[in-house]
């Protein structure tokens, strides 16, 4: 688990960079577009064509969406409750 939150905090890290450059609107906006063009990659990699593809695209869809929402809400949750530590 330790790796998987390292990896995350690499993305981060280079997010928090780019800030020097632009607004966190603009930030963030390209984190996820990033992520979805990734994440759209990761996806066609189980298909053998792109027929195969498009008849899962919903589910796909449904499965990274509901993943999102709940890491989403996690971190929500936890901004929430260390509002005060976190937002010095």
């Amino acid at each position: 688990m330790m790796l998987f939150f390292n990896r995350a905090d690499e993305h981060i890290n280079l997010s928090n960079q780019q800030l020097i450059h632009t607004t966190k609107g603009k930030t963030s906006a390209s984190m996820m577009y990033s992520i979805a063009r990734f994440n759209s990659w990761v996806s066609a990699c189980g298909f053998e064509n792109s027929n195969e593809m498009k008849k899962s695209k919903q589910k796909t869809i449904d499965y990274f969406v509901t993943e999102y929402r709940k890491m989403l809400e996690e971190n929500l949750n936890d901004y929430i409750e260390n509002f005060d530590k976190y937002m010095q």
